[in-house]
Formats: structure tokens, sequence, C-alpha cells
């Protein structure tokens, strides 16, 4: 396994597979992470918004602003 030199290499080694990221009102959206940027903003595939650990809603595509994260975390 390579090591995790910077913050952007773990976000690298989770592209293409299903992350967890919380937001700061609270919000849970689980999709595959399909592309990032200097600024943590993300962009994930088949998504859904969670609420108390169940599925509210399916998004499809969805962009979050990073300053808007708290979290991301392989699901």
């Amino acid at each position: 396994m390579q090591e995790m030199a910077r913050p952007l290499d773990a976000l690298n080694a989770a592209r293409n597979k299903t992350v967890m990221v919380d937001l700061k009102n609270g919000s849970r959206f689980v999709g595959k992470l399909k592309a990032f940027d200097i600024h943590i903003n993300v962009v994930l595939d088949e998504a859904e918004e969670q609420q108390n650990g169940e599925m509210k809603r399916k998004l499809g595509t969805v962009f979050i602003r990073g300053d808007t994260i708290i979290i991301i975390s392989p699901a």
C-alpha cells in the first residue's frame, strides 16, 4: 500500500470509489467520487442524500463546494 503524503493523495486514492461527505449544515451525501480540485470542491456520481442513516433522495451527479464540507470518508 502506498504511503499517503498529502491530503489530496488520500482523495486521489478514493477517486471512483464510494465516499461519504458530511456538510456544515448537517447534510450527508454518499456517492462515487469523480473529481475534486485544490479547494476540495467535489463531484459525486450516483449521489444520494442521507438523513439519520437512511436514503432521503437520489440526486445523480452533484457538485459540492469545498467550503461547505466537514469530512470526506470512504463509505
